[in-house]
């Protein structure tokens, strides 16, 4: 049955939408917070070396960011409340498998299964908020939607330590099902009916060949950590992945309706902002998964403890987040990134130094300020990248940033994996090897964040401060 146009929205309605929105978010940044600190305790019921369960996270973001670019166009083609509920379904199939999971390939299966949801949860939900509300009132309407953006992390790390240590990790999944369920039934009863809209026709070529970089290039990086793929096959994948994204490339140039139109690249702000996403969230997206190893294998906290500690990232984060626009427009966008990339750079490295001895009160202090310096190199990346797309192009800027900061997220895990797997052969495992790899890992990460200054480099130092689209701050 076809979507049909609506009447004019009654406030409650529109009202309820946002909530609703609002809930998929919270569920999607509650899973990713939960998740990082439970990892050590489901590699241990798994059989699995905790060191070697980058792939969790790997496996969801990589899917995410291959299917961000076709959302849209499904979401015009089959309607956003088909689409929304579809995502929120699959979503919640995915976490019961997760919690169902036997062994770690079954657990990666299954969280590709929850990436495809969660691709596609946010950003039909955010087209489905600026179809019903005007343009004056989209930016509140994206505000409110944010607000869990906010809670999940808050809650998440505690939570999920509390779980792993008085109930059992499978628990960091099922909370997803209800939750989840609640939505499937307020979006039938509420989510707005999309108007007819014209569908393009869908770059499937380019779509598949920008695709299958994208994945051939992260299971390559993901291979280096030995998840049983041999050097010869990461090659092949690693020269066909590049092969395959340059392939698009001269695609999108010489066809009428690529993916992403080559002129977006014509905006300077953009093609630096984009690269320097890139070069940043290697270290800053490997930070996640690298702290609570730290605290848990290398400091041997309890989950609930190392839980409680990550809160004072997520502090941080919210009080910079606070200033992050006054701080830009009085510096400029490159100032603030080139200084506060070496900052972010110093701050990872620092985490090198910790060790068995340390302070509980010192290393508060280190996650407070990496969460300072991490909130505002994502409130500067995202702003400079989508601040001067305007028009047609507005939409697909904002759908190639969040495939980039998936895709560098995904990016950056695999490369910690590998490296904590490099440096392991250096170090036994035992008498004291685990925290020496992790320790490296941190160090070697801080150096490929500080690649970011030299892309920035390149920004204009008058580039002028403005507003920018919601862009999300994955």
């Amino acid at each position: 049955m076809s979507e049909t146009s609506p009447t004019h929205s009654s406030a409650p309605h529109k009202e309820r939408l946002l909530w609703l929105v609002a809930i998929g978010f919270f569920m999607q940044t509650l899973d990713a917070t939960i998740l990082n600190t439970a990892l050590p305790a489901m590699s241990q019921e798994l059989g699995e070396s905790p060191m070697k369960m980058q792939s969790v996270i790997v496996a969801y973001a990589l899917t995410t960011a291959m299917l961000i670019p076709a959302t849209g166009w499904v979401a015009d083609r089959f309607g956003t409340r088909r689409i929304y509920g579809l995502a929120i379904g699959l979503f919640v199939l995915g976490s019961v498998l997760c919690a169902l999971s036997p062994s770690l390939p079954f657990l990666i299966a299954a969280r590709v299964v929850q990436g495809v949801g969660g691709a596609m949860m946010l950003p039909v939900g955010r087209l489905a908020v600026l179809r019903t509300y005007p343009r004056g009132e989209f930016i509140r309407a994206m505000s409110f939607i944010a607000i869990p953006g906010q809670v999940g992390p808050l809650l998440g790390p505690t939570l999920g330590g509390w779980m792993v240590e008085y109930a059992s990790w499978h628990w960091i999944f099922w909370i997803n099902v209800p939750v989840g369920l609640i939505g499937l039934w307020a979006t039938w009863r509420w989510f707005p009916q999309s108007a007819p809209v014209v569908v393009h026709r869908f770059d499937v070529k380019g779509y598949s060949m920008l695709a299958f970089g994208m994945v051939a290039i992260s299971v390559a990086l993901d291979g280096m950590s030995g998840m049983g793929l041999g050097m010869a096959l990461v090659v092949v994948l690693m020269v066909f992945g590049l092969a395959s994204l340059a392939s698009y490339w001269m695609h999108a140039l010489r066809v009428d309706e690529p993916l992403f139109p080559p002129a977006l690249f014509k905006v300077r702000s953009l093609r630096v902002g984009l690269l320097g996403n890139l070069f940043a969230r290697f270290g800053s997206g490997a930070a996640p998964f690298l702290i609570p190893l730290l605290l848990q294998i290398g400091l041997k906290m309890s989950p609930m403890h190392a839980g409680m500690m990550m809160l004072a990232t997520v502090l941080g984060s919210m009080l910079v987040k606070r200033i992050a626009v006054r701080t830009v427009q009085h510096f400029g966008y490159k100032r603030v990134l080139q200084i506060n990339s070496v900052m972010l750079a110093l701050m990872l490295a620092s985490f090198g130094l910790v060790a068995e001895g340390t302070p509980t009160w010192l290393l508060l202090v280190q996650l407070f300020i990496f969460g300072g310096f991490n909130s505002m190199q994502f409130s500067a990346m995202n702003s400079v990248t989508l601040k001067d797309m305007e028009g047609e192009f507005a939409s697909s800027g904002n759908s190639l940033l969040s495939m980039v900061q998936m895709l560098a997220m995904s990016m950056g895990v695999a490369l910690a994996g590998a490296l904590l797997t490099g440096f392991g052969d250096m170090w036994p495992e035992d008498g004291g090897g685990r925290l020496l790899s992790i320790r490296a890992t941190f160090v070697t990460v801080a150096l490929m964040t500080l690649a970011a200054t030299l892309v920035f480099s390149q920004l204009d130092s008058d580039e002028p401060v403005r507003p920018a689209p919601d862009g999300g701050d994955a």
